[in-house]
């Protein structure tokens, strides 16, 4: 319920703080005082179309603020949860408005665009005025109610489960269908790409064990050229020559001649560098034959090397093809594979999903016959209950009917396969037609009073307001309709601007807004009344300007009857 509002700075209220309780609140004062006002403000916090002409002249900005506490596990959680504004205790719309006209909103102080903050409002108050009817006159709301009033809700859970079922069974009939016309459409290619990924048959890890070998096979070619340029260095360049070795031992056989040959025993002054030529002859045969194995061993394969580079290239070549990596190759082909495979099995498989669709309609169709007749019965109901309640607020002649039509079934939704309207004739003869359109304003208030008092218990809106639903009434009437706000109010939250003193004297609590001037500047006031003030408030709206004795004690017999 709606526990509190906070308005500053809207049209003739600078500030104002008001407090809200259970049952009936009824808001009276002279007209142009500035009830109106109250219900903009309420309004604008709702998510209502902002205007520049609220803000208060002088100031720069208006805002309102109004606090909620709604019922666990209203519905409105789940909404702001959906939205990602986790909040499960008191809700508080707030809306400022810039001189400019151009507002911002807010949910617990959190900014939010103004649709949602009048899709929470539509979840917390419902508006009936003569000339704004909100709720229960949108038609979309009347299957809702009239299964909240008289349907057993098993009826309408089993109709949404048995919907959601064939809904997810005609799709799944749908997808296959069209999977086995795309395959078809491609079977020629389908069959291509199969058979060439499975030539080229792709193993996972295939590219990165690929690109190992081929940079191991370029570096066993790279020492194989270094050792065989290293042995090409030591080789003769041309028969002739002997090469570095034959040059060595030529080297130490001129050196020997420094001895003379008569002198077989004199010191050979070269012996030291003949020594270091015979082991510089004996590192190079070892470094020979060293280089020789490493020759052997190093050679390389570059028939290897190409085949490693070819597969590659037939691997990327086919990733490209496909614009996939390549370790996603294997898994295509496997998805093309069934592709194919459905064309041979899909024939089958849409005959068992064909079933399973029909199965599921079928079963749909029965619940919804039950809620049907359900509703069927529930509509009569609801029909004389509201009769009942129509001669006293003197719309005896007024003949109110919950319609019950099939839809075609492109139309049918969770809610059934029905149609659900209220509509209303108010005069003998005339056809009935939508509440809106065939009801006056005044009838229109008193109908949706009527409507209320029957289905208060199936709303969820935990907020009424209702404006001047009194109006162009008296007597009998008015006490009729105070008699039924209150009854409402047994249920939900009323909020009542009215201008009648039978009705007020209906009120839990009572509020007198009343406009001051002060300063040469009128201002928007509102003040709790109980005790005498109440009394006195209600003879003034039973008398007119001047209050009398008769008047007061008619105005206690009114409150003493409540």
């Amino acid at each position: 319920m709606l526990t509190a509002l906070a308005i500053r700075d809207v049209v003739l209220i600078e500030r104002l703080d008001l407090g809200f309780g259970p049952g009936l609140t009824v808001l009276t004062g002279e007209t142009g005082a500035g009830k109106s006002i109250l219900l903009d403000s309420l309004g604008l916090a709702l998510g209502a179309r902002s205007e520049q002409g609220l803000v208060r002249a002088g100031a720069e900005q208006a805002s309102v603020a109004a606090e909620f506490a709604p019922p666990p596990g209203h519905p409105v959680f789940t909404l702001l949860a959906e939205q990602g504004l986790g909040i499960d205790e008191g809700i508080v719309l707030r809306r400022i408005v810039g001189r400019d006209g151009r507002s911002r909103a807010f949910i617990n102080d959190q900014p939010v665009g103004a649709a949602l903050l009048r899709r929470v409002g539509a979840l917390l108050v419902e508006v009936q005025g003569q000339h704004d009817q909100m709720g229960l006159a949108d038609p979309a709301t009347h299957a809702g109610l009239l299964d909240a009033y008289g349907v057993p809700p098993g009826l309408r859970i089993a109709v949404a489960a048995d919907h959601a079922a064939w809904r997810a069974a005609t799709t799944a009939l749908a997808e296959a269908k069209e999977a086995i016309a795309k395959a078809m459409r491609d079977e020629e290619w389908l069959r291509h790409a199969v058979e060439e990924l499975g030539t080229l048959r792709p193993e996972p890890g295939e590219e990165e064990r690929l690109a190992g070998e081929r940079q191991r096979l370029q570096q066993s070619e790279k020492r194989a050229e270094a050792i065989a340029s290293a042995v090409s260095e030591l080789t003769p360049r041309d028969r002739r020559s002997g090469g570095p070795a034959a040059a060595l031992r030529a080297a130490g056989r001129a050196l020997q001649r420094l001895v003379p040959s008569n002198a077989p025993d004199a010191v050979n002054p070269a012996a030291p560098a003949i020594a270091a030529l015979e082991r510089a002859e004996e590192a190079l045969a070892e470094a020979e034959t060293l280089l020789s194995r490493l020759a052997e061993e190093a050679e390389a394969d570059p028939r290897l090397l190409e085949n490693v580079e070819e597969r590659l290239f037939a691997l990327r070549a086919a990733a490209r093809k496909h614009n996939i990596a390549i370790a996603d190759l294997a898994g295509l082909r496997e998805s093309l594979r069934l592709r194919l495979a459905a064309l041979e099995t899909g024939t089958a498989q849409v005959e068992a999903l064909e079933l399973a669709a029909g199965e599921a309609r079928r079963r749909f169709v029965a619940a919804c016959a039950r809620l049907s007749e359900a509703r069927a019965g529930a509509a009569g109901r609801l029909d004389r209950a509201i009769a009942k309640e129509l001669p006293p607020l003197r719309l005896e002649r007024a003949r109110f009917t919950a319609s019950v039509t099939p839809l075609p079934d492109t139309a049918w939704t969770t809610q059934g396969a029905d149609e659900v309207r209220f509509l209303i004739a108010t005069n003998p003869g005339q056809a009935p037609g939508a509440l809106a359109k065939i009801a006056s304003g005044g009838e229109l208030s008193r109908l949706m009073l009527a409507l209320k008092v029957v289905l208060a218990g199936g709303s969820t809106v935990p907020t009424l307001v209702f404006d001047e639903v009194d109006s162009g009434i008296g007597g009998a009437t008015a006490a009729a309709v105070g008699e039924r706000l209150a009854r409402v109010a047994d249920e939900v939250q009323v909020l009542l601007v009215t201008h009648s003193p039978q009705v007020a004297a209906r009120g839990g609590a009572h509020l007198r807004v009343a406009k001051h001037v002060a300063k040469g500047r009128a201002e928007t006031r509102v003040e709790p009344l109980i005790g005498p003030d109440r009394q006195e408030e209600i003879a003034r709206m039973l008398a007119g300007e001047t209050v009398t004795a008769a008047a007061r004690a008619a105005a206690l017999s009114l409150l003493e009857a409540t």
